[in-house]
C-alpha cells in the first residue's frame, strides 16, 4: 500500500501493476518472464522491464551484517576482503553486494548473492495461497469458457521451482555444471564460484558489463549476441549426447549481460530445466515427422513425449491441426511451430506437460523477447540448424561403426532413422498437395464470406496472411 501511495495520483495502471509485482516474489518472477513479450502494450512492457534489474533500496549495513554473521571465521583477515558501500542490484528473491579482496598481490572483484531479508517468509505466504488460487482460476475459467487447465498441477510445479530458487546451494551446483559445460566456449561467461560460498550465500566473480538490451551495441554486435544466445543457451545443450541436458530456466533480460570483454555473460542459475536425452530424441522425431508431413510418426512421438497413447483423439486432433497450419503457411516447420504444437496440446490436455518441458517453454518465452529486442529479424531456426548440422558432421566417423538403431549421438538420430527419413521424401509432395487440397475443399464447404475463392493458392495466401 505504501508503494501505491508513493506513486502519486497521476500514476498509470501499468505503473501501479508493476509496483504490486515488485512486492511479491512470485509475481515479480512472472513480470520478468513477460517483460519483453511483444503481445503486451509497449508501456506495460517498459514498466515490466524495470523488474529485470532493479536498484536496491535495502540498507547495506543489514546486508553486510548478514554476510559477516553467516561467514564467521571464514572471513580470513589475510584476504583483505572489503565490502562495497551499496548493493549492486536487487532481484525477485536476492540482493547482490560487490566486494574486493587481495590475491597473489592483485585486487580481485566478486559479489555476494544473499536472500533478501524476510523473503523466505514472504515467499512461503505466497506459495501457501497457490491452492486457493488454482481453485479460483479453475472456477473463473469455467465461467469465461476458457480451456480447462489443470491449475493445481501447474501451480504445484511453480511452487516446487520457486522453492528450489531460494536454495542458493542448489544454484551453486548449477553454476558448477554450467561452468563445466561452457568451459570450451569462448563466447560465454559463467560466473566462477568463490571459496566464501555457503548454503545461504553465493560468492562468485563479478561480471563487468551491462544488460544485453541496454549495452548500446552496434546492430551487427546485437545480432551476433542474439545468435550466441540461441546457439549456446538453446542449441548447445539440446544437441548434446548427455543423458540430462541442463538449460538455464530464467533467461530474462536482467540475466543476460554483454560483458565488457565481448562475451555473453549468463547470470542467476537458480532455475534450470533438465531435459532428458529421451525427451530430446522425441522432439527430434516430432520435427522429422513434421518435415515429412507424416502424421502417424508425429502422433507417435508427441504421444510418447506427453505420456498419452498415439490413438488418443486429443493427440490426433492436435497433430492434424498443426499439419494443416504448416501446409497453409507454405513454409517448413520451425522451432516456434513445434512449440506452438506443444502449447496447443497443453491448453487442451487434462494433464500438464512434463515439468521439464514446461520450464523449457517458459525460458524460451523470456529469451525470445530479448532476442526480439536485439535482432527482430533473427529466426532461431538458423542458429539451431547450424549447431545441429555441425554436430552431425562431427559424429559421421562414429556412425560408420554404430549399430543401425543406436541413438548415442548428439543429434539424437540413429542411422535407421536417417534411412527411413530419406526413403520417405519421395511422397512428401504427395502428402503436401493432398492435405492442401483437403484444406481447400473444407474451406469451400463452409466459406466464411460470400464469394470467397477457395482455390489452393488463395487459401495458402489467406492463411499465411492471417498468421493462422
Amino acid at each position: 500500500m505504501l508503494a501505491q501511495v508513493a506513486l502519486g495520483e497521476g500514476a498509470s495502471l501499468a505503473q501501479r501493476l508493476v509496483a504490486l509485482l515488485a512486492q511479491c516474489p512470485t509475481l515479480h518472477k512472472l513480470g520478468q518472464m513477460l517483460a519483453r513479450n511483444r503481445h503486451l502494450p509497449a508501456e506495460l512492457r517498459g514498466q515490466l522491464q524495470t523488474l529485470e534489474t532493479m536498484p536496491s533500496s535495502l540498507p547495506v549495513e543489514a546486508i553486510a551484517e548478514q554476510i559477516r554473521s553467516e561467514l564467521g571465521d571464514r572471513l580470513d583477515a589475510g584476504d583483505q576482503l572489503v565490502l562495497a558501500d551499496a548493493p549492486l542490484a536487487e532481484a525477485s528473491v536476492a540482493v547482490v553486494l560487490p566486494f574486493e579482496w587481495r590475491e597473489d598481490g592483485a585486487s580481485r572483484h566478486g559479489v555476494f548473492k544473499i536472500l533478501k531479508p524476510g523473503v523466505e517468509r514472504r515467499l512461503a505466504d505466497e506459495l501457501a495461497a497457490l491452492p486457493a488460487l488454482a481453485g479460483f482460476l479453475r472456477r473463473r475459467g469455467g465461467e469465461l469458457g476458457l480451456p480447462s487447465i489443470d491449475y493445481d498441477d501447474y501451480l504445484g510445479s511453480v511452487r516446487r521451482l520457486l522453492e528450489r530458487e531460494i536454495r542458493l546451494d542448489n544454484e551453486q551446483a548449477n553454476l558448477r555444471r554450467a561452468a563445466e559445460f561452457y568451459a570450451d566456449d569462448p563466447r560465454v561467461q559463467v560466473p566462477r564460484l568463490l571459496r566464501w560460498s555457503t548454503p545461504r550465500i553465493t560468492a562468485m566473480e563479478r561480471v563487468f558489463g551491462k544488460p544485453a538490451t541496454e549495452a548500446g551495441l552496434a546492430p551487427w554486435q546485437q545480432r551476433r549476441l542474439a545468435e550466441t544466445m540461441v546457439s549456446a543457451l538453446l542449441a548447445a545443450p539440446f544437441f548434446s549426447a548427455a543423458e540430462q541436458a541442463v538449460f538455464h530456466g530464467d533467461l530474462h533480460g536482467g540475466n543476460l549481460f554483454a560483458a565488457d570483454d565481448g562475451r555473453l555473460a549468463v547470470l542467476d542459475w537458480g532455475l534450470t530445466a533438465g531435459v532428458s536425452k529421451v525427451q530430446r530424441e522425441l522432439l527430434v522425431e516430432m520435427a522429422l515427422g513434421a518435415f515429412s508431413l507424416d502424421a502417424a510418426a508425429l502422433r507417435r512421438a508427441l504421444a510418447s513425449l506427453v505420456g498419452f497413447e498415439p490413438d488418443e483423439p486429443l493427440v490426433a486432433a492436435t497433430v492434424e491441426r498443426a499439419l494443416d497450419r504448416l501446409v497453409a503457411q507454405g513454409r517448413p516447420p520451425g522451432f516456434d511451430w513445434l512449440l506452438g504444437l506443444l502449447d496447443e496440446f497443453a491448453l487442451a490436455s487434462p494433464r500438464p506437460l512434463p515439468a521439464e518441458l514446461a520450464l523449457l517453454r517458459k525460458t524460451w518465452l523470456s529469451l525470445s523477447g530479448v532476442i526480439g529486442d536485439l535482432a527482430p529479424e533473427l529466426s532461431p531456426d538458423f542458429p539451431l540448424f547450424d549447431v545441429g548440422l555441425r554436430r552431425f558432421f562431427a559424429e559421421l566417423p562414429a556412425r560408420m561403426l554404430a549399430p543401425p538403431t543406436s541413438r548415442a549421438f548428439a543429434t539424437h538420430l540413429s542411422n535407421a532413422d536417417l534411412a527411413a527419413a530419406g526413403s520417405g521424401w519421395g511422397i512428401v509432395w504427395l502428402r503436401w498437395w493432398t492435405r492442401l487440397a483437403s484444406l481447400a475443399t473444407r474451406r469451400a464447404g463452409h466459406a466464411a464470406r460470400p464469394g470467397a475463392d477457395a482455390s489452393a493458392a488463395n487459401f495458402v495466401q489467406a492463411k499465411a496472411a492471417d498468421g493462422d
